[in-house]
C-alpha cells in the first residue's frame, strides 16, 4: 500500500483499557490514528492525559508506535483514564467508563486550528464531547475542518439527545453501528423502522453526505443520499472485538483520502475490522505486509462482491 499524501486528525480519548489479565492502550480517536498510521496516513491525536503514571507510559507508548504526542496535553488535576473492560460470552466488551478524567478537560489552543485546516479529515466521536470543557474545544476545532468524521460511540450514561443531534449537524461522514442507528432515529421518528427508513431520516434531518454502518460478522453498508452499498464480512475466528469498528474507519479513511474506488475502499475497511478482530486488542503489533497476507489469504476462500442499489 503506497504512502497516502494526506493527514488526519483525531480528537477525543486517551485510555488504558484494563482488562481482567492484561492493561492495553485504548481509546477510539488513537486506535484509528494508529491504523491510519499503519497504513501510511500521516496522524494527529488531539487528547489530554494525566500528570501521572498511566499518562507517562500512555505517552511512551505513542512514541514507541511512531505517533506524535505535540496535542496531548497534560492535565494537573485530572488522572489519565482507566477503562475497566470485560469481554461476554460471544466476545463482545462492555466498558466501565470513570467521569471526569483528564480528556474531559480538552483546553482549546490556537494552535488547534492550524492543525485542523491543514488536514483532510477530523475525526471525532460521542463520548468525547461528553464533558462541556472538550465540547467547546471540539465545536471550535469543526469550523476549520474541510471534512467531518463523527464515529458514533454511544455509551450510557455519557451522551444527550442535544450533544448527538449537535455533533450530527456537524458531520459529513457518520460512522455507528446498526444499534446506535435505530435507537437515534427513534429520538426523532419512532415510525421508521427498516435500515434505510432510520437511514434516510438521518439525511433529511442533519443534511449528511455519507453514512457508514458497521455490522459485525455481516459486513458493512455505506449509504450516500442516492445510493446503498453493502459489502459482506470476511470469515474469522475472533479473539475479541476491540476496536476492530475503528481498525475498520482508519482503512476506510485511507482508501477514500487516496481516492480510490468504493469496491477496494470498503473491501479494505471490512478486511481491516475483520483483521484487527482475529488478533488481541485494538492496537497489535503488526505491518502492512501482515494486512496484505491476511487479505489475499481470504479472497482464496471469499468472494466477496460489493452490491448496490439505488434508494
Amino acid at each position: 500500500m503506497e504512502k497516502v499524501n494526506a493527514s488526519v486528525v483525531c480528537f477525543g480519548e486517551v485510555l488504558w483499557d484494563v482488562l481482567p489479565d492484561r492493561r492495553i492502550p485504548g481509546g477510539a480517536p488513537m486506535n484509528v490514528a494508529y491504523h491510519l498510521h499503519k497504513l501510511g496516513v500521516r496522524s494527529h491525536i488531539v487528547s489530554s492525559i494525566g500528570k501521572d503514571k498511566a499518562g507517562a507510559d500512555l505517552t511512551g507508548f505513542l512514541h514507541s508506535i511512531g505517533l506524535s504526542t505535540a496535542h496531548v496535553q497534560i492535565n494537573d488535576h485530572h488522572a489519565t483514564s482507566e477503562v475497566l473492560a470485560s469481554i461476554g460470552d460471544h466476545n463482545e466488551v462492555s466498558y466501565e467508563i470513570i467521569y471526569p478524567v483528564a480528556w474531559d478537560k480538552i483546553s482549546w489552543d490556537e494552535n488547534l486550528a492550524e492543525l485542523v485546516d491543514q488536514s483532510e479529515a477530523f475525526v471525532f466521536g460521542s463520548l468525547g464531547s461528553r464533558d462541556p470543557k472538550s465540547r467547546n474545544t471540539l465545536m471550535k476545532m469543526l469550523d476549520y475542518a474541510k471534512y467531518c468524521v463523527f464515529d458514533v460511540n454511544l455509551r450510557e450514561p455519557h451522551y444527550s439527545v442535544q450533544t448527538i443531534s449537535d455533533l450530527l449537524s456537524r458531520a459529513d461522514l457518520v460512522k455507528l453501528n446498526a444499534n446506535e442507528l435505530s435507537l437515534i432515529a427513534g429520538w426523532f421518528d419512532e415510525s421508521r423502522e427498516t435500515e434505510s427508513e432510520c437511514v434516510n431520516l438521518l439525511f433529511s434531518q442533519f443534511q449528511l453526505k455519507e453514512v457508514l454502518i458497521t455490522k459485525g460478522s455481516t459486513g458493512a453498508t455505506y449509504y450516500t443520499p442516492q445510493y446503498r452499498y453493502d459489502y459482506p464480512a470476511y470469515k474469522i475466528n475472533v479473539a475479541d472485538t476491540i476496536g476492530s469498528g475503528d481498525a475498520f474507519l482508519a482503512a476506510f479513511l485511507a482508501m477514500k483520502l487516496k481516492n480510490e474506488p468504493l469496491e477496494i475502499t470498503l473491501d479494505h475497511a471490512v478486511a481491516m475490522g475483520a483483521f484487527i478482530t482475529s488478533q488481541s486488542g485494538a492496537c497489535p503489533v503488526y505491518s502492512k505486509y501482515d494486512l496484505g497476507r491476511f487479505i489475499w489469504r481470504k479472497k482464496l476462500g471469499v468472494n466477496n462482491a460489493l452490491q448496490h442499489a439505488r434508494i
